[in-house]
């Protein structure tokens, strides 16, 4: 694999706590694994980045071959490697998740705010 993919995506990871390399963006995923990411990131509020690799194939070759996971998407959380939410899932469910964001992020963030009109 090319020193400066290499060079790049460590660039990438380096400069943001949660990153996803997938296809497509926030706003037009790509596929249904990417909407699906999407949604699981969301409901936890904490700010994620993404790259779309869907057309960069040398990229997608050097991921695969740096995190030995085949598939996207692939979620880097503080520069470790996590898989996708087939991994991630399981990690929300039994809370060891959100103590890994706390402890990248904070504190979580503040809940939307509900008006009660009654």
């Amino acid at each position: 694999m090319p020193q400066e993919i290499r060079d790049e995506i460590a660039r990438e990871i380096g400069a943001n706590k949660i990153l996803v390399y997938w296809k497509g963006t926030k706003e037009a995923p790509r596929c249904g694994f990417t909407l699906e990411t999407i949604e699981f990131f969301d409901r936890f509020g904490y700010p994620f980045e993404v790259v779309d690799v869907l057309e960069n194939m040398p990229k997608r070759d050097a991921l695969a071959a740096m995190t030995e996971w085949p598939t996207l998407p692939k979620v880097f959380i503080d520069g470790t490697f996590y898989g996708d939410t087939d991994v991630l899932g399981p990690m929300a469910e039994s809370g060891e998740l959100q103590t890994l964001l706390e402890k990248s992020f904070g504190a979580p963030p503040q809940a939307k705010a509900t008006i009660n009109l009654h």
